[in-house]
C-alpha cells in the first residue's frame, strides 16, 4: 500500500481531521505522532487535528464543534461575541440539551445543560473554521439566560449585558420578555430589570 505524502494527506483529510480518518487515510501511529512532534500538525484534544499552517482560527471553538455535538455558545460566552459585556470569560461557556454526555475537553470550558424543550431557542450558528459551525446563541436569548441564571453568574453581568442591550438602536424589549415567557420563572426577573433600567 503507498503511503499518501503530506500534501496528498492534507488534500484528503482537509484542514481538520480526527484521528480515525488518519487512520482510515493510511497514517499510522508513528507517522501521525511524528507529524504533530515536527509541528506540522496540531493536537486540539480529543483526537482532533489540525494542520498547522492551516488558516487562522480559534483551536478552542474547533475543538468544541468537532466533538460536542449541539454545542452552543452561551451566557458570558455568548454576551462578549455580541459586545453587550468587555469582560473575556477566562473559560467558555457551552449549553449542551440536559440529558447529553457532559464532554471532557481541551479547551477550557464551563458545561451547562439546558432544557431540551428550550433548547433550540434563539439558536444560531457561527463559522469557527471547524467542518461544521458551532451554536451560538442570540443577544436576546444570552440575556434572557443570564438573568434567569443569575444567582450563579452574577447579577452585575446580567445587569450590564442588558443597560448595553437596551442602548442599542432597533432593541425590543417587547420581543424579549415574549422570548422570556418561554423559559420558566424569567419573565418575571426580566420585567424587574427593565422596570428598574429602562
Amino acid at each position: 500500500m503507498r503511503t499518501p505524502g503530506a500534501s496528498d494527506l492534507r488534500e484528503e483529510l482537509g484542514d481538520t481531521f480526527t484521528y480515525g480518518e488518519a487512520k482510515e487515510a493510511g497514517v499510522g501511529d508513528r507517522r501521525l505522532y511524528t507529524l504533530r512532534d515536527s509541528g506540522k500538525i496540531l493536537a486540539l484534544g480529543g483526537g482532533v487535528y489540525r494542520w498547522a499552517d492551516a488558516p487562522p482560527a480559534d483551536s478552542d471553538l474547533i475543538e468544541i464543534a468537532e466533538r460536542v455535538p449541539h454545542a452552543t455558545l452561551c451566557l458570558e460566552t455568548a454576551l462578549a461575541r455580541h459586545g453587550l459585556i468587555d469582560a473575556i470569560p477566562a473559560a467558555i461557556d457551552i449549553a449542551i440539551p440536559r440529558g447529553s454526555t457532559r464532554p471532557s475537553l481541551k479547551a477550557p470550558s464551563r458545561i451547562h445543560q439546558f432544557h431540551p424543550r428550550t433548547f433550540d431557542l434563539g439558536r444560531g450558528e457561527l463559522e469557527v473554521g471547524a467542518r461544521r459551525p458551532i451554536g451560538l446563541y442570540s443577544a436576546e436569548r444570552s440575556l434572557i439566560d443570564v438573568v434567569r441564571l443569575r444567582h450563579l453568574e452574577g447579577s452585575d453581568v446580567a445587569w450590564e449585558a442588558l443597560r448595553r442591550w437596551l442602548n442599542r438602536p432597533g432593541r425590543s424589549p417587547a420581543h424579549l420578555i415574549e422570548l422570556a415567557r418561554e423559559f420558566p420563572r424569567a419573565e418575571p426577573a426580566l420585567r424587574q430589570a427593565l422596570e428598574v433600567l429602562v
